[in-house]
């Protein structure tokens, strides 16, 4: 059989054997509905409400201020959407990035449709938001700032905690996206200074359908459907129980991996990738280089190559990359969030994103640095550009 590595952790990660231990049984012989009050509804109960503890436990929350989603998209637009009508009114201002999620994209560009006004910074050739401009970006009727901790293509990790502070001086509601930080890196609500802050299971090791958002104590939220009065009010719809626990316990798993170095780890294993890499391709670039990153991700490009023709090279392989966002595969635009940064749409296209999981070995990296440098050359001497490119330099 064929090897198969996978280092496209950011799109989604393999549920560790450990969670699927610990959500085994809520598909059999644990099946209440939590809001029943006999005894196969209240053993449910405590096990959803130890998940809360779990991940409010991973951010430094309170269990009550957790309310449990179906996903980041859902966090995020629970978020914006819910604030909207209550706290935040037609004609209020809100404050984004240009390189956000289009969870929060999409539901921003919506807002504006409902009658908000909506600024979308520009960030710097690193991925980087300067603090700055947010303040700069402050005017009478701004209610909300949503910027995210970690982007899902570069991994930068956006200073959160210094536009937290510019949030509470000027009393303005502060979100952040932290999908792709929580579980890799320290993640403390407190610290941050937001109101809100979105995760997703299947990002750091649970299953896919279900996430959670923090809501500080205080905030008050419409919700986005309406039914039973779950989740304080805040989510109708009988809990994902199975999922929940699985997200309580890769929270658990996430907390003491960081406690004993894992992201230290991580990130040298994803350091020896990219320097391979560099070091063994010529005109390569790695987008992000010095900035502050998530420990797991690299996004390099390989100039005079057309991304997707390598991804799928590579996949034939067996080496599972990608070029981007999961959920923009398939896009004929290029990177919102590359040429945001200043790439051109050709170097956008021609760059690949690597994202380690913890199920990753120094092997698969060796495995990654046999495959990318001959697969690359084999798509370059197919190609005219490069080619000339070649000829030009030899004469």
């Amino acid at each position: 059989m064929m090897r198969r590595v996978y280092l496209d952790n950011n799109a989604t990660t393999p549920v560790l054997p450990e969670v699927m231990a610990a959500m085994q049984p809520y598909f059999g012989e644990e099946f209440g509905n939590a809001s029943s009050i006999h005894h196969h509804g209240q053993h449910t109960r405590a096990a959803v409400e130890r998940a809360r503890e779990q991940v409010a436990q991973l951010i430094g929350a309170r269990p009550a201020e957790i309310v449990f989603t179906s996903g980041g998209t859902e966090g995020d637009n629970l978020a914006l959407f819910g604030l909207f009508g209550g706290l935040l009114r037609a004609g209020d201002h809100v404050i984004t990035s240009a390189i956000e999620h289009h969870a929060v994209l999409n539901a921003a560009k919506r807002l504006e449709q409902l009658g908000c006004e909506v600024t979308y910074l520009r960030v710097d050739g690193r991925c980087l938001v300067n603090p700055d401009d947010v303040r700069a970006a402050l005017r009478e009727n701004t209610r909300l700032i949503t910027v995210m901790m970690a982007n899902n293509e570069t991994g930068v990790v956006q200073p959160v905690a210094e536009i937290g502070k510019i949030a509470a001086e000027a009393d303005i509601w502060f979100h952040t996206d932290a999908v792709q930080a929580a579980g890799k890196v320290p993640v403390d609500v407190g610290e941050i200074g937001c109101d809100l802050l979105t995760l997703s299971g299947h990002k750091l090791h649970a299953p896919q359908g279900v996430g959670a958002l923090y809501v500080r104590k205080g905030t008050i939220l419409t919700p986005l459907f309406f039914g039973g009065r779950h989740e304080r009010s805040r989510r109708a719809g009988t809990e994902n129980v199975p999922g929940i626990v699985a997200l309580g316990a890769a929270a658990e798993l996430a907390r003491e991996w960081l406690a004993r170095g894992g992201a230290e780890k991580m990130a040298a294993l994803r350091d020896r990738l990219e320097q391979g890499i560099v070091n063994a391709v010529e005109a390569v670039k790695v987008n992000s280089a010095g900035a502050p990153r998530v420990p797991n991700t690299s996004s390099i490009c390989f100039e005079h190559i057309e991304g997707e023709a390598l991804v799928i090279a590579l996949d034939l392989k067996g080496l599972a990359v990608s070029t981007g966002a999961a959920c923009s595969s398939g896009a004929i635009e290029p990177s919102h969030v590359l040429t945001a940064m200043g790439l051109t749409p050709e170097r956008a296209r021609a760059s690949l994103r690597f994202s380690l999981g913890k199920q990753n070995t120094a092997e698969d990296a060796n495995f990654a640095l046999e495959l990318v440098p001959e697969t690359v050359g084999r798509l370059r001497d197919l190609s005219p550009v490069w080619q000339q490119r070649h000829s030009a330099v030899s004469t």
